[in-house]
């Protein structure tokens, strides 16, 4: 039998609102920054074929389970966990799940907002011409400049924690939808129209061949790991986000259906941006496996050189920032909710805690570029910025992927998934249980274990 809780920070008003504040959670700077360098990386349409199997046996799983803890819960992370352990009569430690995956992305926002201020400070000098003409050293020493000056740094991290909370603080409908609803379709067009320049570029057949045309043999055993990680993280899946929206989800609404749409939308966009970014490189004669500096440190020498550049550019770190706004309003929506709840706070003072306080943790992101990147201020080697990055990415959100597919197919009983996910006890809840239960949590372990570097004396001898 269903449980009767009901949402108290009210739903979404339809499936589309879901699936495009779902989508705009998952699409973010891993779709338009990370996926089309590891792509570049890894030698381009076998990649992009393996990341897709990995979609399918890791990502949408994890997804499904985690939208239908949500949604059978009605609460924030934290509450859900609580009450579905009392439900199921499971150990009430499984509420630290809900409060690793609300830790996970306030640390990740912290610096997360940092990144998403370079796209805003590259929108305003792309758009005044700042890179036209430069060479590499030029625009490298741009790039070198912004990130050593703490306070430009600080000035635009606080811009878009502030664009970030003034969404979350009006609410579900009010802010959340009403935000995805005007972005999503906009990052939509900005993409198409970027795509629709780089047709005309005289390398678009040649970014086609390199994104779709699979060569196995540049394949790697880490390549299938980096795949296998990506899948993951690219979804938003770990980190609470997608566990507080499936709360809001109303209960006609299938969750399968819903899945498979953001999923497909998340990956679309990622190939998009690889159409929109690798025929504007292979026609400046760069290179796609730049690796993290394409956007920065690459992207801009072209931009410089192409007739137009200014507007093209400024577009594509326009795109970049709304990208990166949608993924950051979920990330501290878990925070916030929670925080109404538990501490009889209105809506809006949460937000403004809960933004402060990820404000203030993201100075030390700030000053590992520069006050605190010397020696002294540096932990085992790594920096603030590099051991929040390390423990998040690395550790809690696989950690957090395996406890929510665990929970969902071992703890939880048979019959409340199949009430939740609403499909019936036929080949696809089976075929669902039967991948989240054996396959998924086996490679969620793997890549926890490459992540943390216990399997590369293994892969080095390959």
């Amino acid at each position: 039998m269903k449980p009767s809780r009901e949402p108290i920070h009210g739903q979404w008003s339809s499936r589309w609102a879901f699936v495009l504040a779902a989508t705009g959670s998952a699409v973010g700077l891993g779709n338009i920054w990370k996926f089309p360098y590891i792509t570049g990386e890894n030698g381009g349409g076998a990649f992009v074929l393996l990341y897709l199997v990995c979609i399918v046996l890791i990502g949408i799983p994890i997804m499904m389970a985690e939208i239908m803890l949500g949604r059978r819960g009605r609460r924030s992370p934290i509450n859900t966990m609580r009450h579905l352990a009392q439900e199921e009569g499971r150990h009430g430690w499984w509420r630290y799940l809900g409060w690793l995956g609300i830790l996970s992305g306030f640390l990740i926002l912290s610096y997360y907002s940092v990144i998403a201020g370079w796209a805003l400070a590259y929108l305003v000098r792309t758009a005044g011409g700042v890179f036209t003409g430069l060479t590499a050293d030029g625009v490298n020493n741009i790039f070198y400049s912004l990130v050593a000056d703490p306070e430009r740094l600080l000035a635009w991290h606080t811009v878009f924690m502030v664009m970030t909370m003034v969404v979350v603080a009006r609410g579900v409908r009010s802010g959340l939808e009403r935000a995805v609803r005007y972005l999503m379709p906009l990052l939509l067009l900005l993409l198409l129209v970027l795509v629709g320049y780089a047709m005309n570029t005289g390398a678009f057949q040649q970014s086609l061949v390199f994104l779709f045309s699979p060569d196995f043999s540049k394949l790697t055993p880490n390549s299938v790991l980096i795949a296998m990680g990506h899948a993951f993280f690219t979804l938003s899946l770990g980190m609470g986000a997608i566990m507080v929206y499936g709360s809001y989800l109303p209960r006609h609404v299938s969750i399968t259906h819903a899945t498979f749409t953001i999923a497909g939308a998340d990956t679309l966009v990622a190939l998009l941006a690889g159409m929109a970014i690798f025929p504007i490189v292979f026609a400046n004669g760069l290179t796609p496996a730049a690796g993290p500096g394409l956007i920065f440190q690459t992207l801009p020498i072209a931009f410089g050189r192409m007739p137009g550049g200014e507007f093209f550019g400024a577009l594509f770190f326009l795109l970049l920032i709304f990208a990166a706004w949608t993924s950051a309003i979920s990330l501290v929506e878990p925070l916030v909710a929670y925080m109404v709840e538990n501490m009889r706070m209105s809506r809006v003072m949460a937000s403004a805690l809960a933004g402060g306080v990820t404000w203030v943790l993201g100075l030390g992101t700030i000053f590992s570029f520069n006050l605190w990147s010397g020696e002294r201020y540096k932990l085992w080697g790594l920096t603030f910025f590099d051991v929040l990055d390390y423990l998040t990415v690395n550790i809690m959100l696989p950690l957090g992927g395996l406890l929510i597919a665990v929970f969902a197919v071992w703890a939880m009983r048979r019959e409340s998934s199949i009430s939740e996910l609403g499909i019936g006890d036929g080949p696809v809840y089976r075929s669902w249980r039967f991948v989240t239960r054996y396959i998924t949590p086996v490679a969620v372990l793997l890549i926890f274990l490459h992540a943390i570097g216990v399997l590369k004396p293994w892969l080095n001898r390959l």
